[in-house]
């Protein structure tokens, strides 16, 4: 049996479905959120997991709580999963920010691994805090299945990280929709990715909110 590694996004919040940057700021799950996390905790409590990661953010602890619950599993919190920092974009919406901080939102689109939101995180410096948790769960187990309960950029970030693209294209490259399951299998030859970006365990009136 090898490793998986499940990365679940944690489900809708007010700031995905206005579309404005919620990095710091600990936003609560929708009632449709909860939701989410509920159909998450049906679909998969059959699974025999082996650990729970979430990041200290009320979003993500809120997502992964259902299952926990339901299963008697205990979180193991970790700092580097949080999502990255937008900085003086946080709670701010596209609009506004393609205006007000017009040459530093070119060279964040540019390039995010290296130019960050103004006085935000590069995606170096997320996945300098986010690899070394995947990498101890790596150490810690040879097999089984673990889940971790982060948000859109980091996911994207650690899975460009671990599947050889650049981080720099992970705005271009993965998607991860509010609630979405993507899975790793750590193999012979290092990280497959078996699930991107599932969201089938969801009713569709959950996967069709807009902006999730």
């Amino acid at each position: 049996m090898s490793l998986k590694i499940y990365l679940l996004r944690h489900g809708e919040t007010t700031y995905s479905q206005r579309g404005a940057y919620c990095g710091v700021v600990d936003a609560e799950l929708t009632p449709e959120g909860m939701k989410m996390a509920q159909c998450f905790a049906e679909a998969y409590r059959s699974i025999p997991w082996t650990d729970v990661y979430v990041s200290p953010m009320k979003r993500a602890i809120a997502t992964a709580q259902p299952l926990c619950d339901a299963l008697g599993l205990t979180m193991q919190i970790r700092d580097g999963l949080r999502e990255i920092s937008y900085g003086d974009w946080e709670d701010q919406e596209l609009e506004t920010v393609r205006q007000t901080y017009d040459k530093d939102y070119l060279s964040w689109q540019t390039d995010p691994a290296w130019n960050p939101p103004t006085g935000g995180e590069t995606a170096i410096q997320v996945a300098a805090r986010a690899l070394p948790i995947i990498t101890e769960i790596e150490s810690k187990y040879k097999s089984g299945n673990v889940l971790v309960v982060s948000h859109k950029a980091t996911i994207r970030i650690i899975l460009c990280s671990l599947l050889g693209i650049d981080v720099g294209r992970y705005r271009d490259r993965i998607n991860a929709p509010a609630a979405s399951v993507s899975i790793i299998k750590f193999v012979t030859y290092g990280p497959m990715l078996e699930v991107l970006g599932d969201r089938s365990y969801m009713p569709e009136h959950l996967r069709s909110r807009a902006g999730t």
